[in-house]
């Protein structure tokens, strides 16, 4: 047994000096920028265009993009703490950093042409949002039973067909597209396109109304004939679903993220309020019952950072994060409902009214155990792992 031990590791959530500052510039940006707007956005279920231009001269909307793209060549980890301190004021503009980072920029970064790096991430990184569209109607969790074709034709393909719940449809200029190029392969037919917002034969349906996350576009896309040069091939052909699959990992760890944020916001919500509120003559955060609730939700709020942490580690450390993420995913959207349901009871009647915030935490949290691999599919992927089935 060796006589000393090794210092040289961190703590999960002990931060260096340039994540300590990033985090810090993003969570005074997104207190200052972007919570004087998250009602309104919410009312009028639009995202404000005056929030994008921002986003990206702050660098978040390519924080891996590698610098001689534009980007600011940061790590997974920035990402996921830029998501995860935005969505603790606003988790619409963090789904849309979300999806930007962990899902468009990441595809790119591994299975793009060197063509499609200078030419797609250089946009990420300047002016242009992403959008990831794998969803249809009957393609849910059986994310591969696609019904959008595509057929080549000499030098491009033609797309018919139609995606649903696209986040970021309404603001994104480029859009990674899967579908299938031969049925009778199963998931090996599926392979992933570039698509333009201005190429022929696609356009941006109708946005849903929402739940929560009401800022954030979700969006049908209906693809009539879109033609798609053949350069525009993501990966290769026939290798989508591998595409997907290995992006959505990722991706988990974004909204595990995005949940973590979501439940930190409420939480210090409740907090204040409850060291504010009055009753029989002293504040409530002085009853015992109030503190064990608030300490309960700190404990589960601080369990998922460590999944959430652990995992986007991981991921940098090229190390296996499968398990992780969606470990990470599972439980930090439990812990965002509980937690965001709990900040309305502190509340009292005051939180079941929009003219305080919690209402909104509340209604956004649901939202994470659907998107990305819903819970039950996050559980099913953890009892493969650990059991070690097929």
């Amino acid at each position: 047994m060796p006589d000393t031990l090794a210092t040289s590791a961190l703590p999960l959530t002990q931060l260096n000096e340039d994540e300590l500052l990033f985090r810090s510039t993003v969570r005074d940006f997104a207190q200052q920028s972007i919570g004087p707007l998250v009602r309104q956005m919410d009312e009028e279920q639009h995202f404000s265009p005056d929030l994008l231009p921002q986003l990206f001269s702050l660098g978040l909307m390519g924080i891996e993009v590698p610098v001689e793209y534009g980007g600011s060549g940061g790590t997974f980890f920035e990402a996921i703490l830029a998501v995860e301190e935005i969505s603790a004021v606003d988790a619409s503009v963090g789904v849309l950093v979300d999806v930007q980072n962990t899902l468009c920029v990441n595809a790119f970064l591994r299975w793009g042409t060197e063509s499609q790096k200078k030419t797609c991430l250089s946009r990420l990184a300047a002016d242009t949002v992403g959008a990831y569209a794998l969803s249809e109607a009957a393609s849910g969790s059986d994310a591969f039973a696609l019904q959008a074709r595509a057929e080549l034709r000499g030098d491009y393909y033609v797309l018919n067909g139609q995606k649903l719940w696209i986040t970021n449809a309404k603001e994104a200029g480029v859009f990674i597209i899967f579908a299938t190029l031969d049925p009778a392969a199963g998931y090996k037919g599926i392979t992933a396109f570039i698509v333009e917002k201005d190429f022929p034969g696609f356009s941006v349906g109708k946005k849903e109304d929402k739940l929560g996350i009401r800022a954030s576009s979700t969006c049908e896309l209906i693809l009539e004939d879109c033609r798609v040069p053949v350069a525009n091939v993501l990966g290769e052909p026939g290798k989508g679903y591998k595409i997907a699959i290995e992006t959505l990992n990722e991706g988990r760890i974004g909204i595990g993220a995005q949940m973590l944020g979501l439940a930190q916001g409420a939480w210090n919500c409740a907090a204040k309020y409850a060291q504010e509120r009055k009753q029989f003559g002293k504040a409530i955060a002085e009853f015992q019952a109030v503190q064990f609730s608030l300490a309960e939700m700190a404990t589960e709020i601080e369990a998922a950072r460590l999944l959430v942490y652990n995992a986007a580690r991981l991921k940098d450390a090229k190390l296996s994060y499968i398990r992780e993420a969606a470990m990470a995913k599972y439980f930090a959207s439990q812990v965002a409902e509980r937690v965001a349901s709990q900040a309305v009871e502190i509340y009292g009647g005051y939180g079941f009214v929009k003219d305080y915030p919690v209402e909104k935490f509340y209604r956004d949290a649901k939202i994470g155990k659907i998107y990305e691999g819903t819970s039950n599919m996050q559980l099913a992927t953890i009892g493969k792992l650990v059991l070690n089935t097929k």
